[in-house]
């Protein structure tokens, strides 16, 4: 109780045909391009594989926080934002789905 709102920017990627590549160039390459975007309070990734009662229509999670949807949209709208959603086709060839979903807590 008590914590503070927060915007997250939530991207599912899709199925890599290779997962290991995937997996190399997202953490040697894309992290530290997407850890420079401005306002960026948390960044977090799935571990293990990401599962629905369909199935696993997902390969990999990434979960961005900012303070608010305002910071969120400056950071993403800002050159490091821009960098790091272009360097998605780098990597991920199958593509993501991306999400912004502005939270509280009950």
């Amino acid at each position: 109780m008590g914590s503070k709102p927060m915007a997250k920017l939530v991207v599912l990627y899709k199925h890599p045909p290779d997962p290991v590549a995937f997996e190399r160039y997202y953490f040697s390459t894309h992290v530290p391009i997407a850890r420079k975007v401005p306002g960026l309070k948390n960044f977090e990734v799935s571990n293990g594989p990401i599962v629905s009662p369909q199935g696993t229509p997902y390969f990999f999670a990434v979960f961005m926080s900012f303070d608010s949807m305002s910071a969120l949209d400056a950071g993403m709208r800002s050159p490091e934002g821009a960098a790091a959603a272009a360097d998605v086709a780098n990597f991920a060839p199958a593509g993501a789905d991306v999400l912004i979903v502005d939270t509280k807590s009950v």
